[in-house]
């Protein structure tokens, strides 16, 4: 079922949560709603799911009007962060309401329950817990247990918000990895909501990018990644460093001209000594020794945090002084590599950026 969201605005008292939001869901997509804590996400899935009423437009489903459907009537599963289950009764049964409830017609047969029930218990790996009460459940078991009876019925859309948010590391992981798997057996529209990069980017077919009650920018994992829409969305997605410049006819300069650093930015060649902001991530800086008359950004190694295969190097600018950016520099190399130069803590390096995106002041409002 696809969903299309016409001009959606909200508003809680003189907080505006929603303004003018427009976005189209295909039929079978997995989409999630990326963010920062009060952009928006959560208000936009309740407004689908039909549990708020927007102040202005419209959420149709299949091409009809549901602005002003009833939840039941929607064909919606869904499970937020405190989604309450039947706390009178197990795990077993909670997760067989949905089927026990259906029109007579409609109900499958008690053996195909149990079956269907041990499945996704077993999914969600808690199949041991099914004759348990919520109460004698942790808050992440019981989360998990809300997922599956919200998929027991099989909905047209599936609805979550920050599902494995109660979950440990190595659970959300493979919860995951069990619902991506489980979207594409069933092809149910998802919509997830999360503030976890990670999770949008490994999980969704899209990502929608929401800040302030508005979207940034829509587009799938890689594109979000490769090609940030704005300086908000650049520094959502994982470690950014921040570097202050000018601009000037399709090129930046950060720090002395003489000692400092050139960056191409063929964005903005009408650019006339502007404001600029550069943003490069770790990974994307050239690390070396710092030697007399070398060009680039030099910086003091202040720590070097060796984890497996990479290592995180913490530098200071020598020039911070001179501009408002933050004074520590995250850059990432390979163990090998940092084994091999030697560098030493307290050692004058000197950095060069692989790759950068460059706004220019005008773009950079939500920096």
């Amino acid at each position: 079922m696809s969903i299309e969201i016409r001009h959606v605005s909200k508003q809680f008292g003189r907080f505006q949560a929603l303004s003018d939001v427009s976005l189209d869901i295909d039929s079978g997509e997995l989409v999630a709603l990326l963010g920062p804590s009060g952009c928006g996400k959560t208000t936009l899935l309740r407004i689908i799911a039909g549990l708020e009423t927007p102040d202005a437009g419209s959420v149709l489903f299949s091409g009809e009007d549901t602005t002003d459907v009833h939840v039941r009537e929607r064909q919606v599963g869904f499970v937020f962060q405190h989604y309450a289950l039947f706390r009178h009764m197990t795990v077993f049964e909670n997760v067989a309401f949905g089927l026990r409830v259906k029109p007579r017609g409609l109900r499958p047969s008690e053996a195909h329950i149990k079956q269907k029930v041990h499945e996704l218990l077993d999914l969600v790996q808690l199949d041991w817990l099914a004759a348990r009460y919520p109460a004698q459940l942790s808050g992440g078991q019981r989360q998990r247990i809300a997922l599956a009876r919200a998929l027991a019925v099989e909905p047209r859309v599936l609805l979550l918000d920050e599902p494995f948010g109660a979950l440990d590391a190595k659970v959300r992981k493979e919860l995951r990895r069990w619902l991506r798997r489980l979207h594409d057996d069933l092809h149910v529209t998802s919509i997830f909501v999360t503030h976890d990069q990670e999770e949008a980017l490994e999980v969704a077919d899209r990502v929608v990018l929401m800040n302030a009650g508005r979207i940034e920018q829509i587009g799938s994992p890689q594109q979000v990644w490769d090609h940030p829409a704005s300086p908000f969305v650049y520094g959502f997605l994982g470690s950014v460093n921040l570097f202050h410049g000018r601009a000037h006819q399709g090129e930046m300069q950060i720090g002395a001209a003489q000692g400092g650093l050139r960056l191409h930015a063929p964005q903005h060649p009408d650019a006339q000594d502007a404001q600029a902001l550069a943003y490069v991530r770790p990974h994307d800086l050239e690390v070396q020794r710092y030697a007399p008359g070398a060009t680039g950004i030099v910086a003091t190694l202040t720590r070097a945090i060796v984890i497996g295969p990479m290592a995180r190097l913490e530098l200071n600018r020598a020039d911070t002084h001179q501009d408002m950016d933050n004074e520590v520099i995250e850059a990432q190399i390979s163990a090998q590599q940092f084994r091999e130069l030697g560098f030493r803590e307290g050692e004058t390096l000197v950095l060069t950026p692989r790759h950068a995106r460059v706004f220019v002041h005008s773009e950079a409002r939500a920096a």
